[in-house]
């Protein structure tokens, strides 16, 4: 799959820009605060409808425009696909084309520009917090599985809704007779996400393993587990196994709950851990060996999802080369010999042989 040419209006710091892309290597060069990284969004964006920075769609539409417009052609082996997306500075719901024909949601574009994010965070994405790694997980599922999306996004607004009622319950006590009713629902949405991930972290370890077992040359054993609920005794059990863990799991936390006023449990806490060797890299891992273990779960995203899709994903490293030593360089440029393939870089150096080059400057194309 590649994305062949992209129409920007109002985007960032884009106030009206075209590209043409190659299929293969496409090199992004410029100094900082440029609008590289920019344009690594708007990619990622108009095939997933999601951005791996902007909180609000209106973040992302230019100071002082009333709105944002993507559009641009997606092509895999069998056919040619237009998108559009408008996005407004306002409380105004984004709006999405297809091939011309309007859309409700990011799942009604889903596999038609999959894209694959490797930036210098991701390096340290074992070392960070537990949202960090959700995130890594959640963005590669709902591309994969619309149904997920919808899932989590109903799972969302639903916490959302109980930690109202938890908040809210002091002044209005008779909030408390619906939460039972909000709690049965979130199990039930719950158990989805977790059989979902189940599924997901036990391919993506897999996947990983091989990677990290070419580059350490075997020496060292890698794991990824995924935790979720205690109660949870196998996350891969049925769903409705899953949603009596989880139901049991909040009867305890009750009490606690009403206490605090926040909701404390659930799979809006999960999280994934790796080990090398039976040490827990958070706890022991070097800056080496996390970093190798971080590309290797990129590297194994990204072939989990062109198995999906019997075609490799977009692949965008934003600056991620520059962190990396010569060995991590040659190791990383090794795997990405197939597919469309985005790289910013302040400095190109080694980098401008690998295919073609586009300078931005202040939100334009430098000619």
């Amino acid at each position: 799959m590649n994305l062949t040419e992209l129409q920007i209006r109002d985007f960032r710091n884009y106030a009206e820009e075209s590209f043409t892309f190659e299929p293969g290597v496409n090199l992004i060069v410029g100094n900082n605060a440029q609008g590289k990284t920019n344009l690594l969004e708007a990619i990622s964006y108009l095939g997933s409808g999601k951005s791996f920075r902007a909180q609000k769609t209106g973040e992302m539409v230019r100071f002082g425009a009333d709105f944002a417009e993507l559009s641009g052609s997606a092509c895999s082996q069998e056919r040619c696909q237009r998108l559009r997306w408008v996005l407004f500075s306002g409380s105004r719901p984004r709006q999405l084309w297809r091939n011309g024909v309007k859309k409700k949601t990011a799942a009604d574009v889903a596999g038609v520009l999959p894209t694959v994010l490797f930036c210098p965070e991701d390096l340290m994405i074992l070392k960070s917090g537990a949202s960090q790694r959700r995130r890594l997980g959640d963005h590669v599922l709902c591309q994969l599985r619309p149904n997920y999306d919808a899932a989590l996004t109903e799972y969302n607004r639903i916490l959302e809704q109980k930690s109202r009622i938890l908040k809210d319950r002091f002044e209005n006590p008779a909030l408390l007779d619906i939460l039972p009713e909000y709690n049965a629902r979130l199990c039930q949405v719950g158990a989805l996400l977790i059989s979902y991930r189940a599924r997901f972290y036990e391919a993506l370890g897999k996947s990983a393993e091989k990677f990290h077992s070419q580059f350490s040359g075997g020496v060292e054993n890698f794991a990824l587990d995924y935790k979720t609920v205690s109660t949870v005794k196998d996350p891969s059990a049925p769903v409705n196994q899953l949603t009596e863990y989880l139901l049991d799991h909040l009867d305890r936390h009750y009490r606690a709950e009403l206490e605090t006023a926040q909701c404390l449990t659930g799979p809006h806490k999960d999280d994934f851990t790796v080990s090398l060797s039976g040490i827990d890299l958070k706890a022991y891992g070097s800056q080496g060996q996390t970093r190798t273990a971080a590309i290797s779960l990129k590297l194994a995203q990204r072939e989990l999802m062109g198995r999906e899709w019997g075609e490799e994903p977009v692949l965008l490293l934003d600056d991620v080369l520059s962190e990396l030593d010569p060995g991590r360089q040659d190791f990383v440029l090794n795997q990405i010999v197939s597919g469309q393939v985005f790289i910013t870089c302040c400095e190109p150096g080694r980098f401008t042989k690998l295919g073609k080059t586009i300078e931005i400057c202040k939100g334009s194309v430098k000619a």
